[in-house]
């Protein structure tokens, strides 16, 4: 796995794996069930990335949908592919919503909503949350 990947806690965070992609717990969740979806590859630009990936894409993303619309009945979706301070390919995954959203413990207000998620207003997990949230979001993507 790629530092990026490692940064976001693999595998501790680890939610789903694919050929090409990972979907991890995000650690800082700024919304109930934020995810990083990050490439395997060490590619640092999306253009770059192995013609499976991208193919692989859409599939992941159907899945992480399909989850999150599940767990936290999400009303948009952000995918934000920021790339700043962590050079690998991967994007976070905001599920967005008005009000605020319960699961595996935690209730967690989109403050952002409905303008630009704010992801200075983060929650930052503990260990146990962490293990408790990627848990409970796991069982979603089964």
């Amino acid at each position: 796995m790629n530092p990026t990947i490692e940064k976001f806690g693999y595998p501790a965070t680890l939610i789903a794996e694919y050929e090409h992609w990972v979907v991890l717990l995000r650690p800082a969740q700024p919304t109930l069930g934020a995810l990083v979806l990050a490439a395997k590859s060490a590619a640092t630009a999306f253009g770059a990335l192995p013609d499976g990936a991208h193919a692989e894409l859409g599939r992941v993303t159907a899945a992480i949908e399909a989850a999150l619309r599940q767990a936290v009945d999400y009303a948009k979706i952000n995918y934000l592919m920021l790339m700043m301070v962590d050079p690998y390919v991967h994007f976070h995954v905001l599920p967005r919503y008005d009000g605020a959203r319960s699961g595996a413990g935690l209730t967690i207000a989109d403050a952002g909503w409905p303008g630009q998620p704010d992801l200075g207003q983060a929650v930052a997990l503990d260990a146990a949350q962490v293990a408790a949230l990627t848990d409970w979001l796991k069982s979603y993507f089964a």
